[in-house]
């Protein structure tokens, strides 16, 4: 069943006569198009909208649909299509939508004759996109590949005196050159100190030998995303950081073994959160476990407290658990999974098994 297919079904099961697509990954996801525009679905068509900028863009990408090209914004042009396609109940995405946007749309679709229901949504694409298929999976197997290698490099170079901007700007260099697209995010390269800040953004410090220095980055190979982290030290970690490393690492490789298809995303994460907070650094762990990759580097499914997504396979997610002291410095290990018969296994020994099984054929 192709996507548009599955998402007319679930379409129905909602009650929903038609949809209006705005967020880019889901257009993308969709169409295949990943310019500036809007998809329109009904029961029987699909439609294309985006100006003159992206017209020849959307011709080659989105062949099977019906490009329709317009001007200006959305409450402009969307009623008259609302109307002239005798449209009676439109659904939307309320978690992408501006209100601006919404109520200025509102305002002129509600005015047609007859007026036409609007239905805010939310999910409904993403829960589509959570579930991986094999194409997606080995293209987010490559961009992880990709991140390994860049991480992998920075254990060769990595130097006390090296200033945090610097390596962020070697590791971008290497990145780009070696086939990545735009990076999903700022590269993170934070040391002593500054690792305690899960989110740290790269400063003028210098990194200091025995101190932990953390690398979290990201990858965009043919759309799709690779994000990764590792903890490093150069020389002999300071105090008590080799036991913290030890522990997150414990937490995670439980969380490997231990996951299964049907568990939700809380279930998930209080497999790792329980060695962490064994250990008395439960606190020290602010985050949840993970969170689902894809044509964006953060989706469905979410692992952590309080998630009730529930694990399917062919889903790909992280598995980043940390430990992070005020003002004295944190370690986090991430690595991207994908989950297939029951069980996760590390997506670049995924990707890497494929390598080998291509150059053996």
């Amino acid at each position: 069943m192709s996507r548009l297919d599955r998402l007319r079904h679930k379409l129905s099961e909602q009650g929903i006569e038609a949809f209006l697509i705005s967020r880019p990954a889901n257009c993308c996801y969709l169409s295949g198009f990943d310019g500036e525009g809007f998809l329109l679905l009904t029961r029987d068509r699909a439609y294309l909208f985006t100006d003159f900028r992206y017209a020849e863009q959307a011709r080659e990408q989105a062949p099977s649909f019906d490009l329709v090209q317009v001007r200006g914004e959305l409450s402009k042009w969307l009623p008259e299509w609302v109307s002239e396609l005798g449209i009676r109940q439109l659904g939307l995405e309320g978690d992408d939508l501006s209100l601006n946007t919404y109520r200025k749309l509102a305002e002129r679709i509600l005015s047609l004759n007859p007026p036409p229901e609007l239905v805010p949504t939310s999910g409904v694409v993403e829960a589509l996109r959570a579930v991986k298929d094999e194409d997606e999976i080995e293209k987010l197997g490559r961009a992880a590949s990709l991140a390994e290698a860049a991480l992998r490099w920075a254990s060769e170079f990595l130097r006390p005196g090296m200033e945090e901007r610097k390596v962020a700007w070697e590791l971008e260099k290497f990145l780009r050159e070696n086939g990545s697209e735009e990076l999903p995010f700022e590269i993170i390269v934070a040391s002593g100190p500054n690792s305690a800040l899960p989110h740290a953004r790269p400063t003028s410090r210098l990194l200091l030998e025995g101190e932990p220095v953390i690398i979290d980055l990201g990858t965009r190979v043919q759309g799709y995303c690779g994000d990764l982290t590792r903890t490093f030290f150069l020389g002999r970690p300071r105090g008590e950081f080799e036991r913290i490393y030890r522990l997150v690492q414990e937490a995670q490789t439980v969380a490997l073994e231990g996951i299964r298809s049907g568990m939700t995303g809380e279930e998930a994460d209080g497999l790792a959160r329980k060695v962490i907070e064994g250990a008395g650094y439960g606190e020290a762990f602010g985050h949840g476990l993970g969170h689902g990759v894809g044509l964006e580097v953060h989706e469905a499914p979410r692992l952590g407290p309080e998630s009730k997504d529930v694990l399917e396979e062919g889903m790909v997610f992280t598995l980043e658990p940390g430990i992070y002291l005020e003002g004295r410095g944190g370690v986090r290990l991430e690595d991207m999974v994908v989950l297939r018969r029951g069980k996760v296994c590390k997506l670049v020994e995924v990707e890497e098994r494929h390598d080998r099984h291509q150059r053996a054929s």
